[in-house]
Protein backbone atom coordinates (compact mmCIF):
# COMPACT_ATOMS: atom_id res chain seq x y z
CA UNK A 1 0.00 0.00 0.00
CA UNK A 2 1.56 3.44 -1.26
CA UNK A 3 -0.52 6.43 0.26
CA UNK A 4 -1.95 8.72 -2.68
CA UNK A 5 -3.38 11.97 -2.82
CA UNK A 6 -7.15 11.68 -3.26
CA UNK A 7 -7.48 15.67 -3.99
CA UNK A 8 -6.52 19.12 -3.35
CA UNK A 9 -7.32 21.62 -0.84
CA UNK A 10 -7.42 25.15 -1.77
CA UNK A 11 -7.88 28.39 0.64
CA UNK A 12 -8.58 31.89 -0.87
CA UNK A 13 -9.20 34.86 1.88
CA UNK A 14 -8.82 38.53 2.27
CA UNK A 15 -9.68 41.01 5.26
CA UNK A 16 -13.43 39.95 4.59
CA UNK A 17 -13.79 36.77 3.12
CA UNK A 18 -12.65 33.65 3.15
CA UNK A 19 -13.28 30.92 0.75
CA UNK A 20 -12.27 26.97 1.20
CA UNK A 21 -12.73 24.58 -1.29
CA UNK A 22 -11.09 21.00 -2.97
CA UNK A 23 -11.12 19.22 -5.81
CA UNK A 24 -11.42 15.13 -5.20
CA UNK A 25 -9.51 13.26 -8.05
CA UNK A 26 -11.40 11.03 -10.25
CA UNK A 27 -12.19 7.73 -8.72
CA UNK A 28 -11.70 8.70 -5.04
CA UNK A 29 -13.36 8.01 -1.91
CA UNK A 30 -12.68 9.93 0.33
CA UNK A 31 -15.27 12.17 -0.83
CA UNK A 32 -16.52 12.70 3.09
CA UNK A 33 -13.03 13.09 4.52
CA UNK A 34 -12.34 16.07 2.32
CA UNK A 35 -15.28 17.96 3.20
CA UNK A 36 -14.84 17.39 6.44
CA UNK A 37 -11.38 19.06 5.98
CA UNK A 38 -12.61 21.85 3.71
CA UNK A 39 -14.81 22.82 6.79
CA UNK A 40 -12.20 22.35 9.07
CA UNK A 41 -9.39 24.87 6.88
CA UNK A 42 -12.53 27.33 6.53
CA UNK A 43 -12.87 27.84 10.34
CA UNK A 44 -9.28 27.57 11.22
CA UNK A 45 -8.81 30.92 8.62
CA UNK A 46 -12.04 32.83 9.24
CA UNK A 47 -12.11 35.32 11.52
CA UNK A 48 -13.93 35.35 15.10
CA UNK A 49 -16.64 37.67 13.95
CA UNK A 50 -17.08 36.16 10.64
CA UNK A 51 -20.76 35.76 9.23
CA UNK A 52 -22.12 32.87 8.93
CA UNK A 53 -20.54 30.25 6.87
CA UNK A 54 -22.44 28.68 3.50
CA UNK A 55 -21.35 25.22 2.47
CA UNK A 56 -22.44 24.12 -0.76
CA UNK A 57 -22.91 20.25 -0.22
CA UNK A 58 -23.21 17.66 -2.66
CA UNK A 59 -26.48 16.26 -4.05
CA UNK A 60 -27.95 13.17 -2.72
CA UNK A 61 -27.39 11.55 0.98
CA UNK A 62 -23.77 9.99 0.64
CA UNK A 63 -21.18 10.23 2.66
CA UNK A 64 -20.30 14.06 2.00
CA UNK A 65 -23.63 15.11 2.44
CA UNK A 66 -23.59 13.93 6.45
CA UNK A 67 -19.67 15.35 6.19
CA UNK A 68 -21.97 18.68 5.26
CA UNK A 69 -23.95 18.68 7.76
CA UNK A 70 -22.15 17.62 10.81
CA UNK A 71 -21.24 20.71 12.80
CA UNK A 72 -23.63 23.24 11.16
CA UNK A 73 -26.68 25.54 12.77
CA UNK A 74 -28.86 25.43 9.73
CA UNK A 75 -29.43 23.43 6.35
CA UNK A 76 -30.84 24.14 3.32
CA UNK A 77 -32.19 21.56 1.01
CA UNK A 78 -32.55 22.49 -2.89
CA UNK A 79 -35.04 19.73 -3.92
CA UNK A 80 -35.80 19.07 -7.33
CA UNK A 81 -39.33 17.99 -7.75
CA UNK A 82 -38.97 14.23 -9.03
CA UNK A 83 -39.37 10.98 -7.55
CA UNK A 84 -35.55 11.13 -6.57
CA UNK A 85 -35.12 14.30 -5.74
CA UNK A 86 -38.31 14.07 -3.35
CA UNK A 87 -36.91 11.19 -1.51
CA UNK A 88 -33.41 12.43 -1.42
CA UNK A 89 -35.00 15.60 0.09
CA UNK A 90 -37.07 13.82 3.07
CA UNK A 91 -33.49 11.22 3.63
CA UNK A 92 -31.01 14.05 4.00
CA UNK A 93 -34.33 16.52 6.21
CA UNK A 94 -34.52 12.92 8.75
CA UNK A 95 -30.39 13.45 8.76
CA UNK A 96 -30.20 16.60 9.62
CA UNK A 97 -32.90 15.80 11.93
CA UNK A 98 -30.40 12.99 13.80
CA UNK A 99 -27.94 15.78 13.90
CA UNK A 100 -30.01 18.63 15.24
CA UNK A 101 -29.65 20.84 12.76
CA UNK A 102 -32.72 23.51 11.67
CA UNK A 103 -33.66 22.47 8.19
CA UNK A 104 -35.57 24.80 5.55
CA UNK A 105 -36.72 23.92 2.29
CA UNK A 106 -36.35 25.47 -1.76
CA UNK A 107 -37.60 23.79 -4.78
CA UNK A 108 -35.02 24.36 -7.92
CA UNK A 109 -37.02 23.72 -11.02
CA UNK A 110 -40.11 23.97 -9.38
CA UNK A 111 -42.15 24.67 -13.14
CA UNK A 112 -40.56 21.36 -14.93
CA UNK A 113 -43.28 19.39 -12.34
CA UNK A 114 -45.87 21.41 -10.93
CA UNK A 115 -47.37 18.32 -9.50
CA UNK A 116 -44.10 17.07 -7.72
CA UNK A 117 -43.57 20.62 -6.51
CA UNK A 118 -46.90 20.90 -4.78
CA UNK A 119 -46.04 17.48 -3.32
CA UNK A 120 -43.40 18.83 -1.39
CA UNK A 121 -44.95 22.02 -0.54
CA UNK A 122 -47.05 19.86 1.13
CA UNK A 123 -44.73 17.87 2.83
CA UNK A 124 -43.07 20.89 4.67
CA UNK A 125 -46.29 22.17 6.04
CA UNK A 126 -47.18 18.25 7.53
CA UNK A 127 -43.37 18.61 8.71
CA UNK A 128 -43.55 22.82 9.75
CA UNK A 129 -40.67 23.01 7.92
CA UNK A 130 -39.70 26.50 6.83
CA UNK A 131 -40.42 26.29 2.88
CA UNK A 132 -38.51 29.03 1.44
CA UNK A 133 -39.17 29.76 -1.88
CA UNK A 134 -39.09 28.33 -5.75
CA UNK A 135 -36.31 28.66 -8.69
CA UNK A 136 -37.88 28.35 -12.06
CA UNK A 137 -36.54 26.48 -14.90
CA UNK A 138 -34.62 29.59 -16.86
CA UNK A 139 -32.01 28.92 -19.97
CA UNK A 140 -30.72 32.34 -19.25
CA UNK A 141 -29.15 30.17 -16.03
CA UNK A 142 -27.29 28.30 -18.97
CA UNK A 143 -25.90 31.25 -21.01
CA UNK A 144 -25.25 32.68 -17.52
CA UNK A 145 -22.88 29.86 -16.57
CA UNK A 146 -21.39 29.72 -20.58
CA UNK A 147 -20.14 33.76 -20.11
CA UNK A 148 -18.55 32.62 -16.91
CA UNK A 149 -21.32 34.33 -14.51
CA UNK A 150 -23.63 33.32 -12.01
CA UNK A 151 -27.52 33.76 -11.76
CA UNK A 152 -27.49 36.44 -9.76
CA UNK A 153 -24.97 38.49 -11.96
CA UNK A 154 -27.28 38.48 -14.37
CA UNK A 155 -30.95 40.07 -14.51
CA UNK A 156 -33.03 36.41 -15.11
CA UNK A 157 -36.06 34.88 -13.18
CA UNK A 158 -33.86 32.32 -11.64
CA UNK A 159 -31.16 35.17 -10.48
CA UNK A 160 -34.51 37.05 -8.79
CA UNK A 161 -35.33 33.64 -7.20
CA UNK A 162 -32.09 33.04 -5.59
CA UNK A 163 -31.51 36.55 -4.09
CA UNK A 164 -35.11 36.02 -2.29
CA UNK A 165 -34.43 32.63 -1.12
CA UNK A 166 -31.11 33.99 0.18
CA UNK A 167 -32.60 36.37 2.61
CA UNK A 168 -35.16 34.33 3.48
CA UNK A 169 -33.07 31.97 4.38
CA UNK A 170 -30.72 34.69 6.15
CA UNK A 171 -33.39 35.62 8.07
CA UNK A 172 -34.54 32.32 9.28
CA UNK A 173 -31.10 31.87 10.28
CA UNK A 174 -30.94 35.05 12.44
CA UNK A 175 -34.18 34.53 13.90
CA UNK A 176 -33.41 31.21 15.23
CA UNK A 177 -36.27 30.84 17.69
CA UNK A 178 -38.54 30.87 14.45
CA UNK A 179 -37.15 27.44 13.69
Amino acid sequence: MVPAVAGELMLYSDEEKTFSTAQLKMGSGTSGLLVTEVKKQMKSAAKADAKPAIIDGSPGIGCPVIASLSGVDMVLIVAEPSISGISDMERVINTAAKFGVKTAVCINKYDTNIKNTKQIKAFCEKQNLPFVGSIPFDSDAVKAINNGQTIVDIDCASGTAVRKIYHETMNLFFEKDRL
